[in-house]
């Protein structure tokens, strides 16, 4: 879900300064490995796989 907002927001925005060529899947990918870097996101998915284990 967070990741979709990313999206929108990015695209909203990139149709607002008329840049309607851009992919906005390219101008958002940044933002979302730094949203997926400060949730702290490896320390999730790797409890959650040794978890699925145990």
């Amino acid at each position: 879900m967070p990741f979709r907002i990313i999206d929108l927001v990015v695209a909203a925005v990139l149709m607002s300064m008329g840049m309607m060529m851009v992919p906005p899947a390219i101008v958002s990918l940044p933002f979302k490995l730094a949203f997926f870097a400060v949730a702290d996101g490896w320390t999730l998915i790797s409890t959650a796989l040794v978890r699925s284990y145990f």
